[in-house]
């Protein structure tokens, strides 16, 4: 992240430079200079050299063992790109945080802390992971999940599908969760069945949280809620059993959850930046592939510009009333 857009970071430089030396920046950069000649007033700054390099890969449910796991794509980077890969295992708040306060220049993160990143960071997402289990390749599906046996039918829309809630009670994933909170309640904004976030009560008869995409569903099998909310790939073993899963169907699907993906701070030179790009993408090589598949399942990743993959997310964040 700059510090005052970069101002700071500029003012030392040029101080630097008046003296004919050359600086270190934070942590990961270390810039240089020309050689002074009869007619110049002073050493001209000509680069910055990527030093090393601090990746965040946060936890998540469907992960074990991910230090290990992270260190081998960390060694990997490492050997591809000729300077010190660290890698670092926290929580999606951490990962922004240390952006933000310069103790990381990558992070993989979920769309709205990537946002987030953006904001407090001037970090960017650059690259998006594929997986299997989801619909769009990398985009996904947010759904309201109804037990098998239950009465609610698939409409030929939202209006008349959705409606069917009304009084109901319902287990949302977490009031954080993109695709478990914010897209579902975006579309009932989008409907007409509440104004926003703070409304809901006026639709639902019963409102819970259940923490995480195994409890949310867990309420709905033991009957302590009528209609859960969750990303499709939890309906999917280890969030639930394949027995639990012939319990419960999708009444409704919202698609375009953008996936998880890879920010890298504005602090990374752009011609190091691409480096690192192209050497994260050798991952999809088959003889490297499986570092991938190790870390959260992906099977790929792929180029994507920021706005427009995150836009979704943005917009529904605004409808439901939430900032990033």
């Amino acid at each position: 992240m700059s510090i005052n857009k970069k101002s700071l970071l500029g003012a030392g430089a040029a101080l630097m430079a008046l003296m004919g030396l050359g600086i270190t920046t934070f942590s990961g950069m270390e810039a240089t200079t020309a050689n002074p000649t009869s007619n110049q007033q002073a050493p001209r700054l000509i680069a910055q050299k990527l030093k090393n390099l601090r990746v965040i890969f946060p936890s998540r449910a469907d992960s074990t063992d991910l230090q290990s796991k992270a260190d081998a794509v960390a060694a990997f980077l490492s050997k591809e790109m000729g300077i010190s890969v660290k890698a670092q295992i926290g929580d999606d708040t951490a990962a922004v945080e240390a952006l933000r306060a310069n103790r990381a220049e990558v992070a993989f993160l979920s769309s709205r802390p990537a946002l987030k990143a953006e904001e407090l960071a001037n970090a960017r997402l650059y690259l998006a992971e594929v997986r299997d289990n989801y619909s769009g390749r990398f985009t996904y599906n947010s759904v309201f999940v109804v037990r098998d046996n239950s009465a609610f039918k698939s409409g030929k829309n939202a209006k008349t599908t959705l409606e069917q809630l009304r009084g109901r009670r319902i287990a949302f994933t977490s009031p954080t969760s993109g695709s478990g909170f914010i897209f579902p309640v975006s579309e009932l904004v989008k409907q007409g069945f509440v104004s926003d976030r703070d409304r809901l009560n006026v639709f639902f008869g019963q409102i819970a949280y259940g923490g995480n995409y195994s409890k949310a569903l867990q309420a709905l099998l033991r009957g302590q809620a009528d209609v859960a909310v969750v990303s499709e790939y939890a309906l999917l073993p280890p969030y639930i059993t394949e027995e639990d899963r012939k319990q419960l169907r999708v009444l409704y699907g919202i698609s375009g959850v953008p996936a998880h993906g890879i920010v890298i701070d504005d602090r990374v030179p752009a011609p190091d930046r691409e480096r690192l790009i192209n050497a994260l993408l050798k991952l999809n090589q088959s003889s490297n592939n499986q570092l991938l598949r190790n870390l959260y399942n992906s099977t790929e990743l792929v180029r994507v510009d920021h706005d427009r993959h995150l836009a979704p997310i943005r917009k529904a964040l605004q409808r439901v009333g939430i900032e990033p």
